[in-house]
């Protein structure tokens, strides 16, 4: 018991210096940089490839070398909510009530955990286990390269950990595939038009937000949604240009903040847009009281140099109109189970284009890639250019495998009740990983983790603990 007291605040110790290191996806360097170090120190066998994921091998307990080795799984990156600069800003974590949450920030328990936990197992030497693959995965929330481009002798194992998920009841057995694509509108600024105008900053704050995928039946607004009700209230009235468009804050979430520059000719389209932020307040009351928090104000604001043109502009209100926005199609075989989904994630105004990003998800890779193409035709024909970032494939395990039923009379045994086994409306890398090593069996666990991907990620403390006893168990019955 003093040894498992010992590891369990280990666990927490490694997710604290991994919280110094910024590590939002595609900037991993320093993460496995610590990795390689971390690996080293222990003097353990290590390798790190080209797109930065790291193994690092240990070998079985004495007299357990004959077991089948066994395959930890996590990713290093995090998606950065709240940060002003994600590759310099802490995070501040601190305790209440029986959960670790940060102040103004995502914490990163989304994979920190899953990933302090395959460390601490590593470091402590009291744990039975197989030989061990701690594999570490990069850019899991922004594209899934790491995993897409992993080397078909990177891993032996063929019996997986993942401890990526985040309901804390629940083997995850399956998971949707999701399509990521960027969009880019070509614009070439104009000068703002002669004649007195008013400027004004529209902006939407305070939304939940929340994972694209876990969360995106929760009735959330998002403030893509939000921007384009306003904006069309107002080009139904009057004249007027656009300065700048900026919403969401990562591909993966759905936005909760938006900022807009409008300049507007002086005289009545005036007041008509000021008289905006009181409705669209009442419309976010009425049409999204889980969303409470969501606001819209406007305010008067400093002349900006350039607009963007009208047709660009016509061009992105058109796309997100006929672009759907939520879910798309429950499950006829999940009762409850989101089954296709899409979510517009940013929205970005550069110098010369305007970005969009959109992640669609499906359980049925067919429904999925109709879906992508038609979302990808929509911006083709309004002129913008389209880039399929990432495609990753749906997955599902046979829920009767010994090696999944070993798992659940794991949790049995060790806190005294069985999981669930769902499939969930997330990706994870499950599929890249079936498709690279034939014959691999996953199982993906994790500790009670809630609005990943948000300023209120926070995860239960006991749940950890518990999932870390099931973890060292079930190391132990596998060897």
């Amino acid at each position: 018991m003093k040894d498992q007291k010992f590891s369990i605040e280990r666990v927490f110790g490694i997710f604290r210096e991994l919280n110094q290191i910024p590590r939002p996806s595609h900037h991993e360097e320093r993460v496995a940089d610590y990795l390689c170090q971390f690996a080293e120190r222990l003097h353990l066998e290590y390798e790190r490839d080209k797109e930065n994921c790291v193994v690092i091998r240990k070998a079985a307990t004495s007299g357990h070398e004959g077991a089948e080795p066994i395959v930890l799984l996590n990713h290093m990156d995090m998606v950065c909510v709240g940060m002003n600069d994600p590759l310099s800003d802490p995070i501040e974590a601190y305790v209440e009530n029986g959960w670790m949450k940060a102040r103004g920030t995502s914490l990163g328990a989304d994979n920190g955990i899953g990933l302090s936990m395959a460390l601490a197992v590593l470091e402590d030497d009291s744990i039975v286990h197989p030989a061990l693959e701690v594999i570490t995965t990069t850019n899991e929330e922004d594209g899934m390269s790491g995993a897409a481009q992993l080397g078909k002798d990177f891993l032996k194992g063929r019996k997986v950990i993942n401890l990526d998920s985040e309901d804390y009841d629940t083997i995850t057995t399956g998971a949707a595939g999701a399509c990521l694509q960027f969009y880019r509108i070509p614009i070439n600024r104009q000068a703002v038009p002669n004649g007195k105008h008013r400027w004004y900053r529209i902006c939407f704050k305070g939304g939940l937000g929340g994972h694209s995928g876990v969360d995106i039946n929760k009735k959330r607004c998002s403030a893509v949604i939000a921007m384009w009700a306003i904006l069309a209230a107002i080009y139904n009235e009057y004249d007027f240009d656009v300065a700048s468009i900026n919403v969401g804050e990562a591909n993966a979430s759905i936005a909760s903040k938006a900022e807009i520059i409008v300049c507007v000719p002086s005289g009545e389209a005036c007041e008509f847009v000021k008289s905006q932020q009181d409705m669209m307040n009442e419309w976010l009351r009425e049409e999204y009281p889980e969303d409470a928090k969501m606001t819209c104000s406007i305010e008067k604001c400093e002349p900006q140099d350039s607009i963007i043109p009208k047709e660009a502009f016509e061009a992105l209100m058109d796309c997100l109109e006929q672009v759907p926005q939520g879910v798309v199609k429950m499950s006829e075989t999940m009762p409850g189970t989101v089954e296709t989904s899409n979510n517009v994630g940013r929205i970005v105004t550069e110098q010369d284009h305007i970005f969009v990003s959109t992640h669609t998800r499906s359980f049925n890779d067919d429904d999925m890639a109709e879906l992508s193409q038609e979302i990808a035709e929509t911006f083709k024909a309004a002129g913008a250019t389209s880039e399929v970032v990432m495609s990753a494939p749906a997955w599902a395990e046979d829920q009767q495998s010994p090696f999944l039923q070993l798992v659940s009379d794991t949790f049995v045994d060790v806190l005294g009740w069985r999981p669930r086994m769902v499939a969930m409306h997330f990706v994870l890398e499950a599929g890249f990983f079936v498709q690279h090593y034939p014959g691999i069996q996953i199982a993906s666990i994790g500790p009670r983790i809630v609005e990943p991907h948000s300023t209120s990620e926070r995860v239960e403390l006991k749940t950890i603990d518990d999932i870390w006893q099931v973890l060292i168990e079930l190391l132990k019955r596998l060897s």
